[in-house]
């Protein structure tokens, strides 16, 4: 059960999502995501500085006259978010507004990325992963989805979960019957042999990646000697703050995810999620 405070907070992601779709994220969206395909509409006459590839030969023949397919774009869009719930995005320093931490990112970005489907009249599902598929909310297209998916995102994650990101990559191959966008919301602390997994997805859906961070992964204050647990297994171990170093920092979690063709961008705990969500459509429409 969510606690009191959670709803709130819920309850302030939700009112920051609304405004952050309309006033940033609308066009760049629809920029973004064109669509699955195209479909074929009518024939018309040829007119100079059109296609040539267009032609329809089969009524040209027929008619003696000279007659172009016209298609028109597949709007209707079908989204996935994989969102990631182990025990290490409970971890932040509390970002720009003292509050925030990695879970709190991701259901910001979660939720916006959900208005923005359903404001281009697209689909939005959800899955949720930590060492497992944890939930799947299958897409929709209504008002309260958007509301369901930043509350199934922010939801109070177990202890000591580990991240299976494979499990959720290999899952949503499954439930997609048709070509998506899927969007991943992770922080990448994963040592498992997911890109082959991804890669698979990515031959028939189109993968965005965004990878949620916080400064004190990287650096910590320097305070001596610290005893630090690591969030997934529960493990402890004493380190010299001045001299700790992460074991995977951003630059090369986010040059792992481009290496392999992942239009992926970094978000930090102390960034404004939905300047970096337009900053990323904008980079890739």
């Amino acid at each position: 059960m969510l606690t009191p405070e959670e709803l709130r907070q819920i309850g302030r992601v939700h009112v920051q999502v609304g405004r952050g779709v309309d006033a940033l994220l609308a066009g760049e969206y629809r920029s973004a995501f064109r669509g699955s395909g195209m479909e074929f509409e009518e024939v018309r006459a040829y007119q100079p500085g059109d296609d040539v590839r267009r032609i329809d030969w089969n009524v040209t023949a027929r008619s003696k006259e000279t007659f172009l397919k016209v298609f028109r774009e597949e709007r209707e869009l079908t989204m996935l978010l994989i969102v990631d719930r182990s025990g290490s995005v409970r971890f932040g320093s509390g970002g720009a507004d003292g509050r925030t931490d990695k879970r709190l990112q991701i259901a910001r970005l979660a939720g916006a990325l959900a208005y923005a489907a359903l404001r281009s009249n697209d689909r939005v599902g959800l899955l949720t992963f930590a060492d497992g598929v944890e939930r799947f909310l299958p897409p929709r297209r209504s008002r309260g989805h958007a509301w369901q998916v930043i509350r199934t995102a922010f939801e109070e994650l177990g202890t000591d979960r580990r991240t299976d990101l494979a499990a959720a990559l290999t899952h949503a191959q499954k439930v997609l019957k048709r070509r998506a966008a899927v969007i991943v919301l992770s922080d990448f602390l994963d040592d498992g042999r997911w890109t082959d997994a991804c890669r698979l997805l990515m031959r028939r859906h189109r993968v965005h990646a965004f990878l949620v961070h916080d400064k004190l992964e990287a650096h910590l204050p320097d305070l001596g000697l610290v005893t630090v647990q690591d969030a997934e297994t529960g493990a402890t171990r004493v380190v010299d703050a001045s001299s700790f170093q992460a074991r995977a920092t951003v630059e090369r979690r986010l040059s792992d995810l481009r290496r392999i063709g992942l239009r992926a961008s970094a978000v930090g705990t102390h960034d404004d999620a939905f300047r970096k969500l337009h900053a990323h459509f904008r980079s890739v429409g």
